[in-house]
């Protein structure tokens, strides 16, 4: 199960950490109780099902089923092997590894072509900001981002590069280094020539942006022209490690910061973002020039309670901050917009007006989504006309009866009323009619208009003999001797899960192996994800502490009757098809024998 590793590495590695600390780099936790809820990382919703249970160190998602223990949650989201999340954990652990475990770190399931494409990634990162900041082929480069406001400290941080002008330098240069040629031609570094089969750059001459995953690791690259030439950007295509509807830029180094202030700030780009850094605002990120998905509103939302949206002053920003607030909104986050003056972008707003200004006049008194609409509406309208005036009154209206708090309601038609000199009862009738329309027209999610309820697990109804069973295996899980005393009352009998019957044969060679009961230690125990994850589904089940002899009595009454009451069913089915066929001879045995099982039932 564990293989080169010794288990009590693992356990010392285990017992080093806090699952909660570890999901929590990947997942925004609520406490709720003894357990911490908040939105799985394996599937998109909109209500936090995943649970994590510090006591037990094992999480699991009731909405999509995943679950099991640290090492499994680290191979799942980093889609990694049990190797190298063993070497990761133990790094962040302090726990100095084998050097055979090490090697082997990188050894999984990750094809050759994936890692190849990964390790030219990462070396071309390095080799192009070398370029940038140690050679006199780079030197132009350095001054113009320099004059543009950059300063060393950024360019290292992010490391920001140049590629040389010539068209096959790192074609050449990756093929010498023993790289694919046509592996770097799936990755989009570089590009093949029809007529003769060569290759050549596909990013020459350009400010060289590397592109993060969640992990930190390079996967594309974004390409800024020098001088302007076309296109002026020019990123990495569609590759197996880069979707630009789903990768946010810096979110990887923003990501601690975010758990820490509970909020993101989202910038329109990369400038923007490295500005903003400097400026000690470390929230930031940015879409890839693309508008917002929701695949990144499903990354956000993971992590953050509220984000402030800080795009472009100018029309079109504006237009941008609108639409994403809006996305942003109807999946259920809290959002703040920060408008910056003069139709300024935020770069060259801090550039002009400097870091603290930035912070204390643009972020930390960012409106909310109702102060913003309020003035979006007003883009492109003459209030002086009666016409407009009124148009404009009822947009707001209409928005203002989609809010969810009456006492929000009464604020912005307070506002309303004293802004145009209006009856407030006047538009708290008009907001009502509004408020009840939209209700009636979404009937059934009108749970979206009161508080969100506390977080439950579901209660799922299973037949009376899997949910012996799943009674059974949760105890089991607590105590060796109830293990083999089931193993003694079901004498030679199995349980008519397969699955269950597994995790029972299982957790026998567990016990047997010298193992205290232990969930987390079990589920490194087991051999594939399925049985993980329906352990960590039955370990989060309520059960008590301790089960009589009666109720495990029951249990197994309950699951040897099963395989009775099927043969009952399937012999009734066999009695009706023998009358059918007038065999009368064999009908009245299988009766007979019908007759005999449910007096065994009833005996049992």
């Amino acid at each position: 199960m564990t293989g080169k590793i010794p288990e009590e590495t693992i356990q010392q590695i285990k017992q080093s950490l806090d699952i909660t600390e570890v999901v929590s780099d990947y997942v925004q936790l609520k406490k709720q109780g003894r357990n911490f809820f908040g939105l799985c990382p394996f599937h998109g919703e909109n209500s936090p099902s995943f649970s994590v249970s510090p006591d037990k160190q094992i999480y699991h998602c009731f909405g999509c089923g995943a679950g099991g223990n640290v090492f499994s949650f680290l191979m799942e989201i980093e889609n990694i092997s049990f190797q190298e999340a063993v070497a990761k954990l133990a790094e962040r652990a302090g726990i100095t590894l084998d050097s055979a475990v090490t090697r082997h770190e990188h050894g999984g399931s990750i094809s050759k072509e994936h890692d190849q494409i990964m390790e030219a990634h990462e070396l071309l990162a390095k080799f192009y900001h070398h370029l940038l900041m140690n050679t006199t082929e780079g030197q132009e480069a350095l001054d113009y981002l320099e004059k543009r406001g950059f300063s060393k400290e950024e360019l290292e941080a992010f490391q920001i590069g140049w590629s040389l002008p010539n068209w096959d330098f790192t074609a050449k240069f990756l093929q010498k280094r023993g790289f694919d040629s046509e592996w770097m031609e799936k990755a989009g570094l570089i590009i093949r020539k029809e007529e003769d089969g060569s290759y050549f750059d596909r990013f020459r001459g350009r400010i060289m942006f590397p592109l993060h995953n969640e992990k930190g690791k390079v996967v594309a690259f974004s390409g800024r022209s020098l001088h302007d030439e076309k296109p002026k950007y020019l990123n990495s295509p569609e590759t197996p490690l880069f979707n630009k509807s789903r990768l946010l830029y810096n979110f990887h180094r923003a990501r601690p910061a975010i758990r820490k202030q509970h909020y993101a700030v989202l910038f329109e780009g990369f400038a923007d973002v490295i500005a903003a850094a400097s400026a000690g605002v470390e929230t930031g990120i940015a879409t890839m020039g693309t508008s917002l998905t929701d695949a990144h509103v499903q990354q956000i939302r993971r992590i953050a309670d509220q984000v402030i949206i800080c795009f472009d002053g100018d029309s079109a920003g504006i237009q941008a901050a609108f639409r994403a607030a809006n996305l942003l909104s109807d999946n259920g986050c809290d959002i703040k917009v920060a408008l910056i003056p003069d139709k300024l972008d935020p770069d060259d707003y801090i550039k002009a007006y400097g870091a603290e200004k930035f912070r204390n006049n643009v972020i930390e008194t960012a409106m909310t989504l109702m102060a913003f609409k309020m003035e979006y509406y007003k883009q492109g309208k003459n209030l002086q006309d009666e016409g407009q005036k009124l148009h404009y009154i009822e947009e707001i209206v209409a928005e203002i009866s989609k809010l969810k708090k009456a006492v929000e309601r009464d604020y912005y038609l307070r506002q309303i009323a004293e802004q145009f000199s209006l009856s407030l009862d006047a538009l708290k009738q008009q907001e009502k009619q509004l408020f009840f329309k939209e209700r009636k027209k979404h009937a059934s999610n009108e749970q979206t208009l009161r508080p969100a309820p506390a977080v439950r697990a579901p209660v799922k109804l299973y037949p009376a003999f899997q949910t012996a069973e799943r009674r059974l295996i949760a105890h089991m899980l607590k105590d060796v001797d109830l293990t083999y005393k089931v193993k003694e009352l079901l004498n030679g009998e199995t349980f008519n899960l397969d699955e269950h019957q597994a995790i029972f044969t299982y957790l026998l060679g567990f016990y047997e192996g010298g193992n205290a009961p232990d969930s987390s230690a079990f589920i490194s125990f087991l051999p594939n994800t399925n049985l993980r994850r329906l352990v960590s589904d039955i370990e989060m089940m309520m059960v008590s502490e301790a089960i009589n002899d009666e109720a495990v009595h029951d249990y197994i009454k309950e699951i040897l009757q099963y395989d009775k009451v099927l043969k009952i069913k399937a012999k009734k089915q066999q009695q009706v098809a023998a009358e059918k066929a007038k065999d009368y001879g064999t009908a009245a045995h299988l009766a007979m024998e019908i007759v005999k099982l449910k007096k065994e039932l009833k005996n049992k």
